[in-house]
């Protein structure tokens, strides 16, 4: 009897330590999950620099000071590259949508020979083009913003003078003028990784100028009929871009 007083007392001695060391020991509790990974904000203001490729074209009537037409109707345009600068500021949004300004300006020589006047050929230049606009973009994946653009531009034309192929002397000639019009585009935009805030981006971009006048002149500067042209000019651009956020500092990050 006590030898089995003293085993049930082991045993239950036994059971009280164990569950007291059980609870000593410290729960297990599963390690946090990571935090997400940092997604790129394409808010905030940039600064780009490029070069690109344009072509522009015309469609374009001769008359003499009376009206009658002095050359059929024709078109001819001119080709040739140009450097570009720019700046803008986007803002993300509703996520994944980008709503953005810009600006920017080109200088270019995009030239080739225009026939008016029955045969007298002389070249003619675009000299230089600027653009302010709005673009519309959708972030495809984080690194990536697909867009299409629109706005105001002014392009301007050098003057020139027109002869007959092969002789030296002009015979007529068209002063400089600068043209107003519209353009839509669109493009994309790839941050590169390698610096922080560097983008790569390339757009193409078609702009209009509607039918305008311009007289053209004798050699001795009088007045001998006009020119009724529409312009067309196309482009293609890539530009390295430099990004800021709103308050100056490093470029964006943010954390969904």
């Amino acid at each position: 009897m006590k030898t089995m007083l003293l085993a049930t007392t082991a045993l239950v001695a036994f059971g009280i330590g164990s569950a007291m060391a059980a609870d000593l020991r410290p729960a297990y509790k599963a390690p946090p999950p990571p935090p997400p990974a940092p997604v790129a904000s394409w808010s905030g203001c940039y600064v780009g620099a490029g070069a690109g490729y344009g072509m522009w074209n015309q469609d374009h009537n001769e008359y003499d000071l009376v009206g009658a037409p002095i050359s059929l109707s024709s078109t001819s345009g001119g080709r040739g590259w140009f450097g570009t600068v720019g700046a803008g500021c986007d803002y993300q949004f509703a996520p994944s949508w980008v709503l953005g300004v810009f600006g920017d300006y080109d200088f270019a020589s995009l030239s080739g020979d225009t026939t008016i006047a029955n045969g007298l050929v002389g070249e003619e230049k675009l000299k230089w083009q600027w653009a302010v606009g709005g673009r519309l973009g959708y972030v495809v994946v984080p690194q990536l913003l697909a867009y299409v653009s629109g706005g105001y531009t002014q392009a301007h034309f050098d003057g020139y003078s027109a002869g007959f192929p092969g002789v030296p002397a002009a015979t007529v000639s068209i002063d400089s003028r600068t043209r107003d019009g519209w353009f839509i585009g669109s493009g994309y935009e790839y941050q590169l990784g390698w610096i922080p805030g560097l983008t790569w981006k390339t757009e193409y971009r078609f702009s209009d100028f509607s039918s305008k006048t311009d007289t053209i002149f004798d050699v001795t500067g009088a007045p001998v009929g006009y020119s009724d042209s529409h312009k067309y000019v196309q482009t293609i651009r890539s530009e390295l871009v430099y990004r800021f956020n709103f308050g100056g500092a490093a470029p964006v990050m943010a954390r969904y």
